[in-house]
């Protein structure tokens, strides 16, 4: 394994054609693409040549750097385990927060025949008429946004007699083992740290919890 420095500096390399073959690359070039001084993009071409991660010639126009089959394989590994990271297809978000009272609009909204269907249909949830509503814990709300890169169930908007329901975006999750989803609704800037969910079930009653109770809801990739 090389320094996390030099594995920038090969990565630099690699953008600029290294891995196909030698390219032109100055000390000069190098600390300007990576934002540090001459002397220190200078010494990390000396420690990755040292390490036998680069080959470098010099020609009459300059310096010129090959990443070598051992430069290559160290790049790959640190593929690798970003793909391990990012890829993997059983990976858990975990939700903490307390539960709170809503306003009391979740029932007849989740009633509304044009949003019922649809989330039976969409998501496989008959809900129960109201919703589950949680806090989050400070340290939960940066999870909360990295959510917003999955994949949500779109819920389109309608019109029933005569009046508008705007679109929501839900995503499925699982509390106690439970199935629900969240719910965003399309129209309202929603404060990140409240939460809205909807079940089949009446979550208060099947968990035996009352506002202020600690509640953790689990989000599957």
């Amino acid at each position: 394994m090389i320094a996390p420095d030099d594995l920038i500096c090969l990565k630099a390399i690699a953008l600029l054609g290294g891995l196909s073959g030698a390219v032109s690359v100055s000390s000069q070039s190098l600390a300007q693409e990576l934002s540090i001084s001459p002397q220190t993009a200078s010494r990390r071409l000396i420690s990755l040549e040292n390490a036998h991660m680069i080959s470098r010639t010099m020609g009459g126009d300059g310096q010129y750097v090959t990443i070598t089959a051992a430069g290559e394989e160290n790049m790959r590994a640190e593929y690798a385990a970003y793909r391990r990271i990012f890829e993997t297809h059983d990976r858990h978000y975990l939700l903490e927060g307390e539960l709170i009272s809503g306003l009391g609009e979740g029932r007849y909204y989740i009633s509304v025949e044009g949003y019922a269907s649809q989330f039976s249909e969409k998501l496989g949830i008959t809900p129960y008429p109201g919703t589950f509503n949680v806090k989050l814990s400070p340290t939960s709300i940066e999870t909360r946004r990295k959510l917003d890169a999955m994949e949500w169930t779109e819920i389109d908007g309608f019109t029933d007699h005569d009046r508008t329901f705007g679109g929501a975006r839900a995503l499925k999750c699982s509390i106690g083992g439970y199935a629900c989803a969240i719910i965003i609704p399309g129209r309202t800037h929603y404060p990140e740290d409240i939460i809205e969910l909807i079940s089949a079930e009446r979550l208060r009653d099947v968990l035996g919890t009352d506002d202020g109770a600690a509640v953790i809801i689990e989000v599957t990739r």
